[in-house]
């Protein structure tokens, strides 16, 4: 994985809807433009230190919607989302990061390394090609970026 960079069009919706996102109290988390199957689908996902419900995504969807079709950037038939980033968000920009060391994060490796396909720990250090996490027993372990598929929050569930 890499640091994400914003395509054109991502970079287009991102700064058409900041402006929204600022007004509600809420943080763009991130803007995908991906196809899937035989749909264009764009995702706006958003955040708020309270959390993010569904009527959060309904406020945002309107004013999206319309910013979204008045500058007209995408030339393609799509659906629009909104959603919430969720609990266990992708990090794929340096303030995801920045904002997650401290944090139990889950990492995975594209393949395995030393026999290893994925950690969990508290995120302890990263720059734009290596991430540090502390394990159990006071071990920690860098990954570089490019053999991970992604890092994101983790949370674990208790049945």
């Amino acid at each position: 994985m890499k640091m994400k960079k914003f395509g054109g069009t991502e970079r287009v919706v991102y700064d058409l809807v900041k402006p929204i996102a600022d007004e509600f109290g809420y943080t763009i988390w991130d803007v995908c433009f991906e196809k899937e199957g035989a749909y264009w689908y764009l995702r706006v996902f958003i955040d708020h230190p309270d959390g993010i419900t569904i009527e959060d995504c309904e406020k945002m969807t309107r004013p999206v919607n319309a910013a979204v079709d008045a500058a007209d950037p995408i030339s393609q038939a799509y659906v629009l989302e909104v959603g919430s980033a969720g609990l266990e968000r992708e990090l794929n920009q340096p303030w995801h990061f920045e904002e997650s060391l401290g944090m139990e994060v889950r990492a995975r490796a594209v393949r395995p390394i030393d026999g290893e396909r994925e950690w969990i720990g508290v995120l302890k250090a990263f720059d734009a090609e290596h991430v540090t996490i502390a394990l159990e027993e006071e071990q920690e372990v860098t990954l570089a970026l490019n053999d991970l598929s992604y890092v994101r929050r983790y949370v674990a569930v208790e049945f």
